[in-house]
């Protein structure tokens, strides 16, 4: 174990970052963040922050000599800076659950190996395999970039065979090795958050429905409206993941839910996640607590959720909007704390807490 009084690294500064830090607190853990911005926003709430690039080898040192243990709060850290940070201290989770979800061509095959359901797919190296894949797949399928997707970022729906399309396509994601996918007409989207220990214990929390807009998360339900074999099945899956990739701390499975009750996997989030943040007022004990929790080989607790919730995410300018939140049905609000507003941000978050006897909430938009 990792005693009260260490400093646990923090690569990267965003929100989840921030949760992470403010979660440890209580623990007894120092935060130590490393990231290139100036005042992101878990700058606020960690006792030392080291502005540098991520390739920054003698910072990276420095960095690592400083703390006690390392974790990542997103998965688009470079391989080669966690590849260093391991070889002066524990980094947890390890370097093969960010290699492999940070690529979906690794992800694909990953699930493949694993027996996890996916949809299908055909990698697409270069333009030239496009048409091929196409051929393969049919339409309407969506090519992704296999790097730096997230938030619907890299992706484009294809609707037609003609080359036009296909070089507009290739051009929206940036010209750059992607995976061409085979659209799924789907029930409903659900995640599974788990979080698994250095002794290969786990705990799963309730399964969650999520509702995107835009590509972002835009609202999240906790229990998910599923029968209990879609919820075996869910947690089977995010059990099968953390498991095959020897995982240690919070991990994130984001499925599809078919219209014929099947489940496939949709993606992979190999840390703290988005549709888990209504657990720090819902859960006994939260995403962030349990990922601090296991990185610092304490015993995880129970994650019982102990109400039904609603988290929706404060985008943009939907932040203006907080006092309209605070007159009604008692909700949990969270802020940023980032300094610039900007379309298709998330500047914060708010959940609602409510009986099982009630119905779900689902929030309006502002």
């Amino acid at each position: 174990m990792i005693p009260p009084g260490s400093t646990i690294g923090i690569l990267g500064g965003g929100q989840l970052g921030r949760m992470l830090a403010l979660a440890a607190a209580p623990l007894g853990y120092k935060c130590h963040l490393f990231c290139p911005e100036l005042n992101p926003p878990a700058s606020d709430v960690c006792f030392k922050h080291t502005i540098a690039e991520y390739n920054d080898k003698d910072l990276l040192k420095q960095f690592s000599h400083d703390i006690d243990v390392c974790t990542y709060e997103f998965e688009n850290v470079p391989t080669n800076t966690v590849e260093l940070i391991e070889k002066y201290k524990p980094l947890r989770p390890g370097l093969k659950s960010l290699s492999v979800t940070q690529n979906r061509t690794k992800e694909k095959s990953f699930a493949t190996q694993n027996n996890i359901p996916v949809a299908p797919w055909q990698p697409v190296p270069e333009r030239s395999y496009l048409n091929k894949a196409i051929d393969k797949l049919g339409i309407p399928s969506i090519l992704k970039s296999e790097e730096s997707g997230y938030d619907g970022k890299g992706q484009f729906l294809i609707t037609s065979r003609k080359n036009e399309e296909l070089d507009i396509a290739w051009q929206r994601i940036g010209k750059v090795p992607a995976i061409l996918e085979k659209k799924i007409n789907f029930e409903r989207e659900i995640s599974v958050i788990i979080a698994r220990s250095i002794d290969k214990n786990y705990k799963c929390f309730s399964p969650i429905w999520n509702e995107h807009k835009d590509g972002i998360l835009d609202f999240s339900v906790s229990p998910a409206p599923i029968s209990n074999k879609l919820k075996f099945e869910a947690e089977k899956i995010a059990i099968t993941t953390a498991e095959s990739l020897n995982h240690v701390g919070v991990l994130c499975v984001e499925l599809f839910v078919t219209k014929n009750n099947q489940i496939i996997l949709n993606e992979i989030a190999p840390r703290v996640h988005n549709s888990g943040h209504w657990t720090i007022e819902a859960c006994e004990t939260s995403q962030f607590s349990q990922h601090i929790r296991a990185i610092v080989n304490l015993p995880l607790r129970d994650p019982k959720q102990i109400t039904n919730a609603t988290m929706k995410n404060l985008i943009g300018y939907d932040i203006d909007h907080w006092h309209e939140l605070e007159e009604s049905r008692s909700p949990f609000i969270h802020f940023y704390g980032k300094e610039e507003t900007r379309k298709g941000r998330k500047m914060g978050h708010v959940t609602w807490l409510y009986p099982p006897t009630q119905d779900i909430y689902i929030p309006s938009d502002f």
